[in-house]
């Protein structure tokens, strides 16, 4: 892991007398023997009570002389789950932060001394905080993930590991096709930017496997960071960010969503090869797959935040609906105007058979013969037709 140096006393043993080896532990590699000093807990007890002797914690390193430089570095071990319904992410990584404390300078053999966490309340530490975090929590099992490093020349390291839900707004416009730049942002909290400046490492963001993130809808596709300063009423303040780029698998809407809308539009359709007179089945069809189709419509939402706009989702499901709908509408007219051509001819017919039965009825005269014949004739016809229209 690139964010924690390594360090190594490589001294090879030309020439050493048997008192010189006595100061020193030897261990065999590759046949080749190096030996190193060895380190005597009472020689970093003694420079631990020298240098805090007369420290002051309250103070930071250089007050009132120049601004105290924070060079930071971050080692994402993973990232997710994304929730669009509370616009926020989880992500997981270790945070190291480097700077000198010239109280902290000494001499000896030893150029690093590496210190748990007991260490860290008693010198000065920053007070950097995350801004868009809604919760943050440190990992305490079995120790606390805490380390410090203390060089000869004053540098000290100090690294943990946290757990952090930060805010991410997500713009859904284009959903479920949509990408987005969740960020990360720390500054300090009470100095500005005249009493503390952040800078990056050279490599100041790392990223573990990525086979193990959450991510579950979203495919990582990079990361940027940047620095920049924040104007509020208590000074400006320097913010550190780090913007993951997420962009959305469409694999599971594909599934659930798409494909079940497009097959009910195709579904709704078969009511056009369905006879016209068969009113039971084409009208069921049509409600069923107005039904369905709202359900979709309905399940579709779940996942998503009620935003006051139109989704692409929406708008493809809206589209299928209407569809739907118009299949449904379609019978209906065509129902309705078939039902009124049919009770008009029926009608006219009627009238007709009433006014012929109210010929015969009458007296005959033998100068209306022919005519009457003529009106029986027509009678047939008009009882054949209905009869067939039946």
């Amino acid at each position: 892991m690139p964010l924690f140096v390594s360090v190594f006393h490589d001294s090879m043993a030309f020439g050493l007398s048997k008192a010189e080896e006595e100061d020193y532990e030897d261990a065999p590699i590759n046949k080749t023997w190096v030996l190193s000093p060895k380190v005597y807990e009472s020689d970093v007890t003694l420079i631990l009570n020298k240098l805090l002797q007369g420290y002051d914690n309250k103070l930071r390193p250089d007050i009132g002389v120049r601004p105290t430089v924070i060079e930071t570095a971050v080692y994402v071990n993973s990232i997710g789950p994304v929730d669009p319904i509370n616009m926020e992410y989880t992500i997981d990584i270790f945070f190291a932060q480097t700077w000198y404390d010239s109280r902290l300078k000494f001499n000896s053999s030893m150029k690093l001394l590496m210190l748990n966490s007991n260490m860290v309340g008693k010198i000065w530490i920053p007070d950097t905080f995350f801004r868009n975090s809604r919760k943050s929590d440190a990992h305490w099992i079995t120790t606390p993930n805490r380390l410090l490093r203390l060089w000869s020349n004053g540098r000290v390291m100090y690294t943990l590991r946290l757990t952090i839900n930060a805010e991410c707004y997500l713009k859904l416009h284009n959903f479920p096709m949509d990408e987005h730049s969740c960020p990360l942002e720390f500054s300090s909290y009470g100095y500005p930017k005249n009493e503390i400046q952040y800078r990056w490492q050279r490599r100041s963001v790392e990223v573990a496997d990525q086979r193990y993130w959450r991510l579950y809808q979203f495919a990582f596709v990079g990361l940027r960071n940047t620095s920049d300063v924040a104007h509020t009423q208590s000074g400006e303040y320097v913010v550190m960010t780090i913007f993951f780029d997420l962009s959305r698998r469409m694999g599971y809407f594909t599934i659930q969503t798409y494909i079940p809308c497009s097959m009910i539009v195709v579904l709704s359709w078969v009511s056009f090869w369905i006879n016209k007179d068969a009113v039971p089945a084409r009208t069921s069809l049509g409600i069923t797959t107005v039904l369905t189709m709202t359900t979709l419509s309905t399940i579709s939402r779940k996942s998503l935040p009620k935003v006051s706009y139109v989704t692409a989702m929406d708008l493809f499901v809206s589209v299928c609906f209407i569809f739907t709908f118009a299949a449904l509408m379609e019978y209906g007219t065509l129902h309705y105007f078939t039902s009124n051509r049919q009770n008009k001819k029926t009608k006219s017919s009627h009238a007709q058979v009433n006014e012929l039965h109210s010929v015969i009825k009458g007296p005959i005269h033998p100068k209306n013969t022919i005519l009457l014949f003529t009106q029986i004739r027509v009678i047939q016809n008009v009882y054949t037709f209905l009869w067939k229209t039946k």
